[in-house]
């Protein structure tokens, strides 16, 4: 079990940091989503400093787990809020916003039932 709770932290937080990286460097990718969602391209520092955040909380979560613990649920209210987003615009196109909520869940259940 500690296996599948390593596997999930690890692909969650590169996902996450570079999820980050492409919100700091201002990815034309991410602000063409930006827009669509009328999301100001202002806040793409800041979304860029959670999902960073999120991901050094995970990696740290490896030494103290309410850590890894803490950046999970947090990621799970981001990416929430992301797909709450998409449909305030009536956007479908959910597919990576739930592959992200769904990631993060799973990194969270896991790190609440692996063995310490």
């Amino acid at each position: 079990m500690y296996a599948v709770y390593l596997t999930l932290t690890l692909l969650t937080a590169a996902a996450t940091g570079a999820g980050a990286y492409v919100d700091f460097t201002r990815h034309p990718m991410v602000v063409a989503i930006a827009e669509r969602l009328q999301v100001p391209v202002s806040w793409m520092y800041p979304l860029g400093a959670c999902l960073g955040t999120a991901s050094l909380g995970l990696l740290a979560g490896l030494a103290l787990r309410p850590l890894g613990v803490a950046a999970a649920a947090g990621l799970i209210l981001y990416f929430a809020g992301a797909v709450i987003t998409h449909l305030r615009v009536r956007d479908y196109q959910l597919g990576s916003a739930l592959l992200f909520l769904a990631l993060s869940a799973a990194t969270l259940a896991s790190a609440l039932t692996a063995p310490r």
